[in-house]
């Protein structure tokens, strides 16, 4: 009897909730359906796409990397679409923003919106070849001291300490003070200063790849030098330099701006986002024209975060240790 009383209630229950416990387990399997095909597609996706999909996680990168974008555009550009010649005096000395000349104009007349995208490129120039000569030779360095180990090793690793204690900026100042101030001066000064950090970044690497299966194996089989170093090890290597080498964009593109800011920079009338701050020195330009280097000096700040911006989305993305 008391069985039969719970046999009825079972299908009381049954008949009441049946179409509820139908949907769900009809939602839970579609989810599960949903989440196993998510799960093939980050499985056999390539490594260039899971550094893609991890890296657009990173909204503010993302943002970052648009910002760039647009500010590398408009420096390219920048004979199209700057509305006068940049050391053109095309109107009144320190005149205000207007219709005719959006950011104003200098001490002496010259478009302020033509320089800036004039100036934009001049700086991207420095920071770009700057980070490119520093890597080579960082790189360069870096492969011979951690491979072959031994006296090169300790020869290389010993002129980077003492580049690096010396301090940073007076070593730039004082190098720029000895060489004629100029852009591509300034350029080689910034690239030759900048690669004691990245040699001991890829030599730390190397260390830790040489002893490895794959990299014996080839040793082993007799494989060409050249291979080992540039088809086997730098390629594992490329990750922490491209990450290393964001930060020594930014700093190169800062080094400019401050080098031009005292002097020993980029010279005038050529343009670049540090000269046009000099300026700025006098307290009644900062009071009374502000035109003249918040527009310049905003432009740093943007550029120097978004490339840090992407740098550490890029560091996450490229780590093989990071989560799907």
């Amino acid at each position: 009897m008391m069985s039969d009383n719970m046999d009825k209630k079972f299908r009381k229950h049954a008949n009441k909730f049946g179409k509820k416990t139908v949907m769900a387990v009809d939602v839970i399997s579609g989810y599960d359906a949903a989440n196993g095909a998510k799960q093939r597609d980050i499985s056999s996706e390539s490594y260039l796409q899971t550094v893609i999909r991890r890296f657009r996680r990173h909204h503010l990168a993302a943002v970052s990397l648009l910002v760039l974008g647009v500010i590398v555009l408009a420096a390219l550009l920048a004979p199209v679409i700057a509305p006068y010649d940049p050391n053109e005096i095309a109107g009144p000395f320190g005149g205000a923003p207007s219709k005719e000349f959006w950011l104003g104009t200098d001490q002496i007349g010259r478009d302020m919106l033509s320089r800036l995208l004039y100036a934009t490129r001049i700086s991207l120039l420095v920071g770009v070849m700057a980070t490119v000569i520093s890597t080579v030779i960082g790189v360069v360095l870096g492969l011979v001291a951690g491979y072959f180990g031994g006296v090169a090793d300790m020869v290389i690793m010993r002129f980077t300490d003492m580049v690096m204690s010396f301090p940073y900026i007076l070593l730039v100042l004082v190098a720029a003070a000895i060489f004629k101030p100029g852009l591509w001066n300034i350029i080689l000064i910034l690239g030759f200063v900048d690669w004691p950090g990245i040699a001991r970044l890829v030599r730390g690497n190397v260390l830790n790849l040489r002893e490895t299966n794959f990299i014996k194996g080839n040793i082993v089989a007799g494989m060409p030098l050249r291979h080992i170093l540039f088809s086997e090890i730098l390629p594992n290597t490329v990750a922490p330099i491209l990450v290393y080498a964001t930060s020594v964009l930014a700093l190169s593109i800062l080094d400019e701006a401050a080098l031009s800011f005292l002097g020993q920079g980029v010279q005038p009338p050529e343009a670049s986002l540090g000269n046009m701050l000099n300026g700025a020195q006098s307290l009644t330009v900062l009071t009374t024209q502000p035109w003249l280097w918040i527009p310049p000096g905003l432009l740093i700040v943007v550029i120097v975060m978004a490339i840090n911006f992407v740098g550490d989305a890029l560091r996450d993305a490229l780590d093989p240790n990071s989560g799907r």
